[in-house]
């Protein structure tokens, strides 16, 4: 038997809790195992319920989910977080994902991406929002050999690699790119070389070719 994703739903607001939760166990193989009111209590209990996903409010009582995020990163506890949110401001998107939040949600669309989510970062991938993704990409649009008009999608590649690859071509270095995008450099070699064989291209020059001859950048 496959074993269940267990989720720690972590917001001062109990119906919001209440309505995730009833959502979230729509899913055979997720299971809710707690919840936190109160931003002091969210280490202790994610630990006690031995949580793989935590779903968690920025603007909790007492402590706030910035402050939450420092001690899980602090005490490396190995527990995906997802942020959900009412903000999209971008100086908090880059700061949750700096501590290690592998998820970013606006609250006005949870309904529609959580599950998703949970199942995308329990794999070990990021899960953003349209919103918020558009609000990354729109941080490196003022290149002038940006193509405005780029569509996204690619039936091969996820939108993140695309965004690396446009980065990529426009001559950002790893390190530049992890600070764009708010990954480790890590994570962007990661990508770099599954797109790569995804492509089956051999070089970064490969990777330029295959945006000039797909319209990401402009020549």
């Amino acid at each position: 038997m496959t074993p269940k994703i267990r989720i720690h739903l972590a917001d001062d607001h109990q119906v919001l809790i209440d309505g995730l939760s009833n959502l979230l166990q729509t899913v055979s193989n997720f299971e809710v195992a707690g919840t936190s009111l109160d931003g002091t209590t969210v280490y202790d209990d994610v630990v006690k319920d031995l949580a793989d996903v935590l779903i968690l409010d920025i603007s909790m009582p007492k402590k706030d989910g910035i402050e939450t995020l420092k001690e899980f990163k602090e005490k490396q506890l190995p527990c995906k977080v997802i942020i959900l949110s009412s903000y999209d401001d971008l100086k908090i998107i880059k700061e949750v994902m700096k501590l290690g939040a592998k998820g970013y949600l606006t609250k006005n669309c949870a309904g529609e991406n959580i599950i998703e989510a949970v199942e995308a970062v329990y794999q070990g991938q990021e899960y953003f929002s349209d919103a918020v993704r558009e609000k990354i990409f729109n941080s490196f649009m003022d290149s002038p050999k940006l193509n405005h008009n780029v569509i996204i999608e690619n039936p091969i590649l996820s939108p993140r690699e695309i965004e690396i690859i446009i980065l990529i071509a426009l001559e950002y270095s790893g390190k530049e790119i992890s600070e764009k995008l708010f990954i480790s450099s890590h994570t962007v070699e990661t990508h770099r070389k599954n797109i790569m064989k995804k492509l089956n291209i051999k070089s970064t020059i490969g990777l330029v070719k295959y945006a000039l001859k797909n319209n990401l950048i402009n020549p």
